[in-house]
Protein backbone atom coordinates (compact mmCIF):
# COMPACT_ATOMS: atom_id res chain seq x y z
CA UNK A 1 0.00 0.00 0.00
CA UNK A 2 1.23 3.39 -1.12
CA UNK A 3 1.49 5.75 1.98
CA UNK A 4 2.16 9.70 1.98
CA UNK A 5 6.00 10.20 1.74
CA UNK A 6 7.28 11.40 5.55
CA UNK A 7 8.57 14.42 4.23
CA UNK A 8 5.65 16.17 2.92
CA UNK A 9 3.03 17.59 5.12
CA UNK A 10 -0.29 19.09 4.58
CA UNK A 11 -1.16 22.31 6.84
CA UNK A 12 -4.53 23.32 4.92
CA UNK A 13 -7.64 22.38 6.57
CA UNK A 14 -9.11 18.99 4.90
CA UNK A 15 -12.31 19.45 3.27
CA UNK A 16 -14.96 17.04 2.04
CA UNK A 17 -13.64 14.54 -0.49
CA UNK A 18 -10.25 15.98 -0.39
CA UNK A 19 -8.72 12.57 0.11
CA UNK A 20 -9.37 11.96 -3.58
CA UNK A 21 -7.13 14.48 -4.76
CA UNK A 22 -4.44 14.44 -2.18
CA UNK A 23 -3.43 10.82 -2.29
CA UNK A 24 -0.61 9.23 -1.40
CA UNK A 25 0.31 8.99 -5.07
CA UNK A 26 -0.26 12.73 -6.02
CA UNK A 27 2.10 13.35 -3.13
CA UNK A 28 4.39 10.95 -4.02
CA UNK A 29 4.80 12.51 -7.56
CA UNK A 30 4.75 16.37 -6.28
CA UNK A 31 7.53 15.07 -3.60
CA UNK A 32 9.80 13.13 -6.09
CA UNK A 33 9.29 16.15 -8.36
CA UNK A 34 10.26 18.55 -5.84
CA UNK A 35 13.25 16.08 -5.39
CA UNK A 36 14.54 16.65 -8.82
CA UNK A 37 13.44 20.28 -9.87
CA UNK A 38 12.93 22.36 -6.71
CA UNK A 39 16.32 23.82 -6.52
CA UNK A 40 16.15 24.22 -10.23
CA UNK A 41 13.14 25.95 -10.07
CA UNK A 42 15.04 28.29 -7.59
CA UNK A 43 17.97 28.95 -9.67
CA UNK A 44 15.38 29.75 -12.71
CA UNK A 45 13.88 32.55 -10.51
CA UNK A 46 17.50 33.64 -9.40
CA UNK A 47 18.13 33.93 -13.42
CA UNK A 48 15.16 36.27 -13.49
CA UNK A 49 16.62 38.28 -10.91
CA UNK A 50 20.04 38.47 -12.57
CA UNK A 51 18.27 39.60 -15.85
CA UNK A 52 15.88 42.36 -14.12
CA UNK A 53 19.35 43.73 -12.76
CA UNK A 54 20.88 44.01 -16.18
CA UNK A 55 17.94 45.52 -18.10
CA UNK A 56 17.54 48.16 -14.95
CA UNK A 57 21.20 48.73 -15.77
CA UNK A 58 20.77 49.61 -18.99
CA UNK A 59 20.64 46.33 -20.85
CA UNK A 60 18.88 45.73 -24.28
CA UNK A 61 16.70 42.54 -24.56
CA UNK A 62 17.99 40.90 -27.90
CA UNK A 63 17.68 37.27 -29.40
CA UNK A 64 20.26 34.60 -27.52
CA UNK A 65 23.57 34.07 -29.81
CA UNK A 66 24.09 31.09 -28.15
CA UNK A 67 20.95 29.48 -29.67
CA UNK A 68 21.05 30.63 -33.06
CA UNK A 69 21.89 27.17 -34.34
CA UNK A 70 18.10 26.44 -33.45
CA UNK A 71 16.58 29.33 -34.57
CA UNK A 72 18.63 28.70 -37.84
CA UNK A 73 18.09 25.00 -38.00
CA UNK A 74 14.84 24.64 -40.79
CA UNK A 75 14.85 20.88 -40.03
CA UNK A 76 12.58 20.36 -36.54
CA UNK A 77 9.28 20.25 -36.07
CA UNK A 78 7.17 20.31 -33.07
CA UNK A 79 4.69 17.56 -32.05
CA UNK A 80 1.88 16.80 -34.23
CA UNK A 81 -2.25 18.10 -32.72
CA UNK A 82 -2.66 15.76 -30.23
CA UNK A 83 -6.22 14.17 -29.91
CA UNK A 84 -8.73 16.89 -29.11
CA UNK A 85 -6.26 20.07 -29.99
CA UNK A 86 -6.38 19.76 -33.49
CA UNK A 87 -9.38 22.91 -33.63
CA UNK A 88 -9.01 25.66 -31.36
CA UNK A 89 -10.65 28.18 -33.44
CA UNK A 90 -12.95 28.49 -30.50
CA UNK A 91 -10.62 28.31 -27.27
CA UNK A 92 -12.25 29.70 -23.76
CA UNK A 93 -10.27 30.37 -20.29
CA UNK A 94 -12.08 30.06 -16.90
CA UNK A 95 -11.46 28.67 -12.94
CA UNK A 96 -12.81 25.08 -12.47
CA UNK A 97 -15.43 26.15 -9.79
CA UNK A 98 -18.29 23.71 -9.95
CA UNK A 99 -20.78 26.02 -11.88
CA UNK A 100 -18.20 27.23 -14.82
CA UNK A 101 -16.82 23.74 -15.34
CA UNK A 102 -20.23 22.80 -16.34
CA UNK A 103 -20.93 25.67 -18.11
CA UNK A 104 -17.51 25.64 -20.15
CA UNK A 105 -17.57 22.07 -20.94
CA UNK A 106 -21.06 22.45 -22.51
CA UNK A 107 -20.71 26.11 -23.83
CA UNK A 108 -19.81 25.15 -27.46
CA UNK A 109 -16.00 25.59 -27.24
CA UNK A 110 -13.74 23.34 -28.89
CA UNK A 111 -11.28 23.74 -25.87
CA UNK A 112 -11.45 25.05 -22.11
CA UNK A 113 -8.25 26.05 -20.49
CA UNK A 114 -9.17 25.80 -16.76
CA UNK A 115 -7.61 27.92 -15.28
CA UNK A 116 -5.77 27.96 -11.82
CA UNK A 117 -3.69 31.10 -12.41
CA UNK A 118 -5.11 34.44 -13.98
CA UNK A 119 -8.85 33.99 -13.08
CA UNK A 120 -8.57 32.01 -10.09
CA UNK A 121 -7.90 32.51 -6.94
CA UNK A 122 -5.32 30.62 -4.79
CA UNK A 123 -7.20 29.98 -1.84
CA UNK A 124 -6.91 26.18 -0.72
CA UNK A 125 -10.27 25.32 -1.48
CA UNK A 126 -10.27 26.35 -5.22
CA UNK A 127 -7.48 24.79 -5.60
CA UNK A 128 -8.37 21.79 -4.25
CA UNK A 129 -11.95 21.91 -5.43
CA UNK A 130 -11.24 22.84 -8.67
CA UNK A 131 -9.16 19.92 -8.82
CA UNK A 132 -12.29 17.65 -7.81
CA UNK A 133 -14.10 19.30 -10.21
CA UNK A 134 -11.70 17.99 -13.06
CA UNK A 135 -11.86 14.59 -12.14
CA UNK A 136 -15.53 14.73 -12.11
CA UNK A 137 -16.18 15.71 -15.12
CA UNK A 138 -13.53 13.25 -16.56
CA UNK A 139 -16.08 10.67 -15.30
CA UNK A 140 -18.88 12.49 -17.34
CA UNK A 141 -19.36 10.67 -20.79
CA UNK A 142 -21.18 13.85 -21.98
CA UNK A 143 -17.81 15.99 -21.25
CA UNK A 144 -17.94 17.71 -24.85
CA UNK A 145 -15.08 20.16 -25.00
CA UNK A 146 -11.15 19.57 -24.27
CA UNK A 147 -9.33 20.54 -21.02
CA UNK A 148 -6.34 22.05 -20.99
CA UNK A 149 -5.39 22.45 -17.48
CA UNK A 150 -3.62 26.36 -16.86
CA UNK A 151 -1.55 26.01 -13.64
CA UNK A 152 -0.19 28.48 -11.62
CA UNK A 153 3.10 29.90 -12.72
CA UNK A 154 7.18 29.44 -11.48
CA UNK A 155 6.81 32.27 -9.32
CA UNK A 156 4.62 30.95 -6.93
CA UNK A 157 4.40 29.18 -3.74
CA UNK A 158 1.61 27.10 -2.32
CA UNK A 159 1.51 27.57 1.61
CA UNK A 160 -0.68 24.59 2.28
CA UNK A 161 2.01 21.92 1.31
CA UNK A 162 5.05 21.74 3.03
CA UNK A 163 8.29 19.27 1.10
CA UNK A 164 11.10 19.13 3.48
CA UNK A 165 9.39 21.76 5.32
CA UNK A 166 9.61 24.12 2.79
CA UNK A 167 6.78 25.43 0.66
CA UNK A 168 5.96 23.36 -2.15
CA UNK A 169 5.66 25.22 -6.02
CA UNK A 170 2.84 25.99 -6.35
CA UNK A 171 3.46 24.99 -10.54
CA UNK A 172 4.23 21.53 -9.48
CA UNK A 173 1.87 21.07 -6.94
CA UNK A 174 -1.54 21.88 -9.63
CA UNK A 175 0.73 19.89 -12.09
CA UNK A 176 1.34 16.62 -9.76
CA UNK A 177 -2.40 16.69 -8.68
CA UNK A 178 -3.96 17.09 -11.72
CA UNK A 179 -1.61 14.23 -13.43
CA UNK A 180 -2.65 11.58 -10.46
CA UNK A 181 -6.07 12.63 -10.35
CA UNK A 182 -6.79 12.84 -14.03
CA UNK A 183 -4.17 12.36 -16.68
CA UNK A 184 -5.33 8.35 -16.80
CA UNK A 185 -8.47 9.58 -17.62
CA UNK A 186 -8.21 11.63 -20.58
CA UNK A 187 -5.90 8.79 -21.74
CA UNK A 188 -8.69 6.75 -21.61
CA UNK A 189 -11.52 9.12 -23.01
CA UNK A 190 -8.57 9.28 -26.19
CA UNK A 191 -6.73 12.50 -25.13
CA UNK A 192 -4.49 13.23 -22.85
CA UNK A 193 -3.74 15.65 -20.20
CA UNK A 194 -2.95 18.79 -21.57
CA UNK A 195 -1.55 22.16 -20.21
CA UNK A 196 -1.12 26.09 -20.70
CA UNK A 197 2.02 27.14 -19.46
CA UNK A 198 1.95 30.89 -18.04
CA UNK A 199 4.75 33.88 -17.55
CA UNK A 200 7.46 31.88 -18.87
CA UNK A 201 10.47 34.12 -19.29
CA UNK A 202 13.05 31.27 -20.67
CA UNK A 203 13.72 28.43 -22.59
CA UNK A 204 15.45 27.18 -19.82
CA UNK A 205 12.14 27.66 -17.32
CA UNK A 206 10.44 25.45 -20.77
CA UNK A 207 12.91 22.75 -20.05
CA UNK A 208 12.10 22.66 -16.55
CA UNK A 209 8.74 22.04 -17.33
CA UNK A 210 9.70 19.73 -19.82
CA UNK A 211 11.67 17.39 -17.37
CA UNK A 212 8.70 17.39 -14.80
CA UNK A 213 6.37 15.87 -18.27
CA UNK A 214 9.11 13.31 -18.68
CA UNK A 215 9.12 12.53 -14.85
CA UNK A 216 5.58 12.66 -14.30
CA UNK A 217 5.03 10.28 -17.35
CA UNK A 218 7.61 7.68 -16.17
CA UNK A 219 5.83 7.95 -12.81
CA UNK A 220 3.22 6.94 -13.81
CA UNK A 221 3.46 5.04 -16.56
CA UNK A 222 2.62 6.82 -19.53
CA UNK A 223 4.37 6.94 -22.55
CA UNK A 224 6.45 9.83 -23.28
CA UNK A 225 4.83 12.51 -25.40
CA UNK A 226 0.91 11.85 -23.94
CA UNK A 227 1.45 15.01 -21.90
CA UNK A 228 1.18 18.18 -24.29
CA UNK A 229 1.22 21.71 -23.85
CA UNK A 230 0.83 25.29 -24.88
CA UNK A 231 3.75 27.87 -23.95
CA UNK A 232 2.13 31.85 -23.28
CA UNK A 233 4.36 34.23 -24.63
CA UNK A 234 2.83 36.63 -22.56
CA UNK A 235 6.34 37.91 -20.97
CA UNK A 236 8.93 40.55 -22.88
CA UNK A 237 11.71 38.17 -22.49
CA UNK A 238 10.01 35.14 -23.70
CA UNK A 239 9.14 36.87 -27.03
CA UNK A 240 13.08 36.50 -28.34
CA UNK A 241 12.57 32.87 -27.37
CA UNK A 242 10.05 31.38 -29.15
CA UNK A 243 11.73 29.01 -30.99
CA UNK A 244 13.92 28.26 -28.11
CA UNK A 245 10.53 27.07 -25.97
CA UNK A 246 9.34 25.51 -29.08
CA UNK A 247 12.49 23.86 -29.00
CA UNK A 248 12.75 22.70 -24.99
CA UNK A 249 9.20 21.51 -25.39
CA UNK A 250 8.96 19.78 -29.34
CA UNK A 251 7.97 16.16 -28.07
CA UNK A 252 5.18 17.71 -25.41
CA UNK A 253 4.31 20.95 -27.62
CA UNK A 254 1.27 22.31 -28.65
CA UNK A 255 2.00 25.32 -29.39
CA UNK A 256 2.26 29.12 -28.39
CA UNK A 257 -0.44 31.82 -27.51
CA UNK A 258 -0.30 35.50 -26.27
CA UNK A 259 -1.87 37.60 -23.56
CA UNK A 260 -2.15 41.56 -24.45
CA UNK A 261 -2.76 42.68 -20.42
CA UNK A 262 0.25 40.26 -18.90
CA UNK A 263 2.49 41.03 -21.83
CA UNK A 264 2.22 45.31 -21.66
CA UNK A 265 2.40 44.03 -17.48
CA UNK A 266 6.00 42.45 -18.29
CA UNK A 267 7.16 45.43 -20.37
CA UNK A 268 6.40 47.82 -17.43
CA UNK A 269 8.22 45.61 -14.70
CA UNK A 270 11.23 44.66 -17.19
CA UNK A 271 12.06 48.44 -18.10
CA UNK A 272 10.69 50.15 -15.33
CA UNK A 273 13.60 52.53 -14.65
CA UNK A 274 14.31 53.03 -18.60
CA UNK A 275 12.17 56.61 -18.57
CA UNK A 276 10.13 57.62 -21.45
CA UNK A 277 11.70 55.27 -23.80
CA UNK A 278 9.16 52.56 -22.24
CA UNK A 279 6.17 54.53 -21.10
CA UNK A 280 2.73 52.87 -22.07
CA UNK A 281 -0.06 54.99 -22.91
CA UNK A 282 -3.09 54.09 -20.60
CA UNK A 283 -4.36 50.41 -20.98
CA UNK A 284 -7.85 51.03 -22.83
CA UNK A 285 -5.76 53.01 -25.96
CA UNK A 286 -2.83 49.84 -26.71
CA UNK A 287 -4.66 46.86 -28.80
CA UNK A 288 -3.08 44.18 -30.52
CA UNK A 289 -2.33 46.28 -33.58
CA UNK A 290 0.11 48.60 -31.50
CA UNK A 291 3.18 47.86 -33.15
CA UNK A 292 5.07 46.35 -30.48
CA UNK A 293 2.00 43.82 -30.44
CA UNK A 294 1.57 43.48 -34.24
CA UNK A 295 5.65 42.25 -33.78
CA UNK A 296 5.23 39.96 -31.29
CA UNK A 297 1.65 38.13 -32.76
CA UNK A 298 3.67 38.23 -35.65
CA UNK A 299 6.56 36.63 -34.96
CA UNK A 300 4.67 34.14 -32.70
CA UNK A 301 2.76 32.93 -36.30
CA UNK A 302 5.94 33.18 -37.80
CA UNK A 303 7.57 30.64 -35.21
CA UNK A 304 4.06 28.38 -35.31
CA UNK A 305 4.00 28.11 -38.84
CA UNK A 306 7.61 27.52 -39.46
CA UNK A 307 7.47 24.31 -36.60
CA UNK A 308 4.22 23.24 -37.55
CA UNK A 309 2.61 24.33 -34.25
CA UNK A 310 -0.69 26.02 -33.05
CA UNK A 311 -0.45 29.56 -32.92
CA UNK A 312 -3.61 31.34 -30.72
CA UNK A 313 -3.73 34.48 -30.68
CA UNK A 314 -6.50 36.95 -31.96
CA UNK A 315 -5.54 38.87 -35.16
CA UNK A 316 -2.84 36.92 -36.11
CA UNK A 317 -4.06 36.48 -39.84
CA UNK A 318 -3.27 40.29 -40.04
CA UNK A 319 0.37 39.86 -39.98
CA UNK A 320 2.67 40.30 -42.66
CA UNK A 321 5.48 37.14 -42.87
CA UNK A 322 7.95 39.79 -42.54
CA UNK A 323 11.12 39.41 -40.79
CA UNK A 324 10.08 40.69 -36.96
CA UNK A 325 13.68 42.45 -35.55
CA UNK A 326 14.37 42.78 -32.16
CA UNK A 327 13.80 46.74 -32.43
CA UNK A 328 10.42 46.20 -33.27
CA UNK A 329 9.54 43.88 -30.68
CA UNK A 330 10.52 46.92 -28.25
CA UNK A 331 8.93 49.93 -30.33
CA UNK A 332 7.14 50.48 -26.60
CA UNK A 333 7.22 54.00 -28.11
CA UNK A 334 5.86 53.91 -31.03
CA UNK A 335 2.48 53.04 -29.08
CA UNK A 336 -0.17 55.43 -29.57
CA UNK A 337 -2.68 56.72 -26.97
CA UNK A 338 -2.03 59.13 -23.81
CA UNK A 339 -2.49 59.46 -20.45
CA UNK A 340 -5.33 61.00 -19.18
CA UNK A 341 -6.56 61.47 -15.21
CA UNK A 342 -9.62 59.34 -16.91
CA UNK A 343 -7.74 56.55 -17.56
CA UNK A 344 -5.43 56.91 -14.29
CA UNK A 345 -9.18 56.71 -12.53
CA UNK A 346 -9.93 53.89 -14.46
CA UNK A 347 -6.78 51.84 -13.34
CA UNK A 348 -6.69 52.81 -9.98
CA UNK A 349 -11.01 52.03 -9.38
CA UNK A 350 -10.59 48.58 -11.76
CA UNK A 351 -7.43 47.76 -9.41
CA UNK A 352 -9.29 48.06 -6.18
CA UNK A 353 -12.77 46.35 -6.86
CA UNK A 354 -10.78 43.28 -8.32
CA UNK A 355 -8.44 43.20 -5.03
CA UNK A 356 -11.52 43.16 -3.27
CA UNK A 357 -13.06 40.19 -5.26
CA UNK A 358 -9.83 38.41 -5.50
CA UNK A 359 -9.26 38.68 -1.55
CA UNK A 360 -13.09 37.66 -1.49
CA UNK A 361 -12.12 34.20 -3.26
CA UNK A 362 -13.02 35.13 -6.56
CA UNK A 363 -10.80 35.61 -9.49
CA UNK A 364 -12.94 36.34 -12.55
CA UNK A 365 -14.96 39.75 -12.15
CA UNK A 366 -17.13 41.86 -14.31
CA UNK A 367 -15.96 45.43 -13.54
CA UNK A 368 -18.24 48.11 -15.90
CA UNK A 369 -19.58 45.65 -18.03
CA UNK A 370 -16.18 44.15 -18.81
CA UNK A 371 -14.53 40.66 -17.34
CA UNK A 372 -11.64 41.62 -15.38
CA UNK A 373 -8.81 38.95 -14.16
CA UNK A 374 -5.63 39.30 -12.12
CA UNK A 375 -3.71 40.36 -15.85
CA UNK A 376 -6.17 43.48 -15.73
CA UNK A 377 -5.48 43.99 -12.21
CA UNK A 378 -1.99 43.78 -12.79
CA UNK A 379 -1.65 46.28 -15.75
CA UNK A 380 -3.84 48.83 -13.85
CA UNK A 381 -1.17 48.72 -11.01
CA UNK A 382 1.82 48.75 -12.88
CA UNK A 383 1.12 51.66 -15.02
CA UNK A 384 0.02 53.70 -11.50
CA UNK A 385 3.59 52.54 -10.96
CA UNK A 386 5.54 53.36 -13.96
CA UNK A 387 3.47 56.94 -14.41
CA UNK A 388 4.74 57.93 -11.10
CA UNK A 389 7.91 56.78 -10.59
CA UNK A 390 8.79 57.55 -13.73
CA UNK A 391 7.05 61.49 -13.38
CA UNK A 392 4.43 61.57 -16.30
CA UNK A 393 2.64 64.45 -16.66
CA UNK A 394 -1.23 63.75 -17.84
CA UNK A 395 -2.59 64.80 -21.03
CA UNK A 396 -3.66 68.38 -19.04
CA UNK A 397 -0.14 68.97 -17.46
CA UNK A 398 -0.83 67.62 -13.97
CA UNK A 399 1.73 65.68 -12.67
CA UNK A 400 1.56 62.35 -11.21
CA UNK A 401 2.11 61.74 -7.60
CA UNK A 402 1.49 60.01 -4.85
CA UNK A 403 -0.27 62.85 -3.10
CA UNK A 404 -2.78 62.20 -6.49
CA UNK A 405 -2.75 59.16 -6.28
CA UNK A 406 -3.55 58.43 -2.91
CA UNK A 407 -6.64 61.05 -2.97
CA UNK A 408 -7.80 59.73 -6.31
CA UNK A 409 -8.00 56.22 -4.28
CA UNK A 410 -9.99 57.65 -1.67
CA UNK A 411 -12.31 59.41 -4.20
CA UNK A 412 -12.89 56.06 -6.42
CA UNK A 413 -13.44 54.15 -3.13
CA UNK A 414 -15.99 56.55 -2.49
CA UNK A 415 -18.06 55.88 -5.84
CA UNK A 416 -17.19 52.23 -5.22
CA UNK A 417 -18.97 52.19 -2.07
CA UNK A 418 -21.92 54.62 -3.65
CA UNK A 419 -22.51 52.09 -6.42
CA UNK A 420 -22.27 49.31 -3.91
CA UNK A 421 -24.56 49.72 -1.21
CA UNK A 422 -25.23 47.25 1.54
CA UNK A 423 -23.00 44.95 -0.40
CA UNK A 424 -19.82 46.94 0.56
CA UNK A 425 -17.67 45.25 2.11
CA UNK A 426 -15.99 47.55 4.50
CA UNK A 427 -12.72 45.03 5.46
CA UNK A 428 -12.33 43.40 2.09
CA UNK A 429 -11.81 47.11 0.97
CA UNK A 430 -9.91 47.87 3.39
CA UNK A 431 -7.57 45.45 2.51
CA UNK A 432 -7.68 46.25 -1.17
CA UNK A 433 -6.71 49.74 -0.30
CA UNK A 434 -3.73 48.56 1.70
CA UNK A 435 -2.89 46.23 -1.14
CA UNK A 436 -3.13 48.31 -4.35
CA UNK A 437 -1.07 51.06 -2.27
CA UNK A 438 1.30 48.28 -1.70
CA UNK A 439 1.63 47.50 -5.39
CA UNK A 440 1.30 50.78 -7.02
CA UNK A 441 3.07 53.54 -4.17
CA UNK A 442 6.05 51.56 -3.08
CA UNK A 443 9.60 52.63 -3.65
CA UNK A 444 10.51 49.19 -5.39
CA UNK A 445 8.36 47.66 -7.88
CA UNK A 446 6.73 44.28 -6.45
CA UNK A 447 7.18 41.48 -9.62
CA UNK A 448 3.88 40.28 -8.91
CA UNK A 449 0.80 41.39 -6.95
CA UNK A 450 -0.31 37.77 -6.19
CA UNK A 451 2.60 37.60 -4.03
CA UNK A 452 1.92 39.67 -1.44
CA UNK A 453 -2.35 39.56 -1.72
CA UNK A 454 -1.60 35.28 -1.11
CA UNK A 455 -0.09 36.91 2.09
CA UNK A 456 -2.76 38.29 3.19
CA UNK A 457 -5.00 34.99 2.04
CA UNK A 458 -6.22 32.69 4.35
Amino acid sequence: MTTVPRNVEITGPAGERYEEILTPEALGLLAALHGELADRRLEALAARRRRQAELSNGAMLDFLPQTAHIREDDSWRGAPPAPGLEDRRVEITAPADRKTTISALNSGASVWVADFEDTSTPRWENMIGGQLNLKDALEDDETLATIVVRPRGWHLEEKHILIDERRASASLTDFALYMAASARKQVDKGKGPYFCLPKLESHLEARLWNDAFVLAQESLGLPRGTIRATASIETIPAAFEMDEILHELREHSAGLNTDRWDYLSSIIRKFRTRGKEFILPERNAITMTAPMMRACTGLLVQTCRKRGAHATTAGAEQHPEAHVTARELLAVSETPGEITEAGLRDNISVGLQYLAAWLGGNGEVTICGLMADTATAEIARSQVWQWLHNHVRLEDGTAVTADLVEELIDEELLKIRALAGDDFDIALYGQAVALFSEVALADSFPEFLTVPAYERMP
